[in-house]
């Protein structure tokens, strides 16, 4: 069990003790007065405070990969240890007010609001499931929306307009483009390849290197250097190709994130309709 993993722990461990905070005196936080004599056994008790089995469960699940009556001894007994360990620092990190300085009731704040906006959004979806209607029609949109034409091209990145005018220069008398840009280009990421940027969208460039590719013939270098946030760019294009859409079947499992997403953002809008928000920032 990882580090990470234990740090779970200590996030679950703590929430799991605030709520035994707000139950009566010597009641725990595992125990329920509703649940009565059929509440399930805890698997341990801390200082008073129980841990019950379904927090047992979701961490050592969380920890392992599979439910913790599919584990082995030996690794039940470690998840629990880590829990009682984790529930034991939680406690004392109350004691000491741990919980009400620094960042901490900021993200416990915001460990509640995700857990329970995550809770909600597979409670809202578990009967409004993507169809295959909606997957299809949400593809078409997506694939509408792509960039028609990708582009290969390469550049030299410059740190001033006076440099990138002496490459220009330098290639007007026959002077190689990809070996200034192996010498020059302070581009890392294409410098090696001799600026080479392989096939891209327009749309994941910044602008004014977008509309200067654009606006090029195949085989033609700018004219003049092109300034964008990352410097100054000679840029050559050599070849466009048609944007070539990705098979439904393998894009199928982002398109139920995608619609299922939207699904959940409407019910949002529907909920921010009847609240009642008074911004004060």
């Amino acid at each position: 069990m990882n580090i990470s993993r234990v740090l779970v722990a200590g996030a679950v461990g703590m929430l799991a003790t605030l709520s035994a905070c707000n139950q009566p005196s010597g009641t725990g936080s595992g125990s329920s007065a509703v649940a009565g004599a059929d509440a399930p056994k805890p698997v341990a008790t801390v200082n008073g405070s129980a841990l019950s089995r379904d927090v047992y469960d979701f961490f050592a699940k969380g920890g392992n990969g599979k439910p913790a009556a599919q584990l082995t001894v030996d690794q039940r007994s470690q998840a629990l240890d880590t829990l009682v360990r984790a529930e034991v620092v939680a406690q004392q990190a109350e004691k000491d007010g741990l919980d009400k300085k620094g960042d901490a009731p900021a993200q416990l704040a915001m460990a509640r609001l995700q857990i329970l906006e995550q809770a909600s959004m597979t409670n809202f979806l578990k009967d409004r499931k993507a169809t295959d209607t909606e997957l299809k029609a949400e593809y078409d949109s997506q694939v509408a929306a792509m960039p028609k034409t990708q582009y290969h091209a390469h550049h030299i990145l410059l740190k001033t307009k006076d440099d990138a005018d002496k490459v220009l220069a330098q290639l007007k008398k026959g002077a190689k483009f990809e070996t200034l840009a192996k010498s020059l280009s302070t581009d890392t990421g294409s410098k090696a390849n001799g600026g080479d940027l392989n096939w891209f969208s327009p749309s994941g460039m910044v602008k004014p290197f977008a509309d200067a590719v654009v606006a090029l013939k195949k085989g033609e270098t700018t004219t003049a250097p092109v300034q964008s946030d990352f410097g100054w760019h000679v840029i050559r294009l050599d070849d466009t190709r048609e944007t070539t859409p990705p098979p439904f079947d393998t894009v199928k499992d982002r398109l139920v994130q995608i619609v299922e997403a939207k699904k959940f953002k409407s019910y949002q809008d529907d909920l921010l309709k009847t609240a009642k928000v008074e911004k004060t920032l």
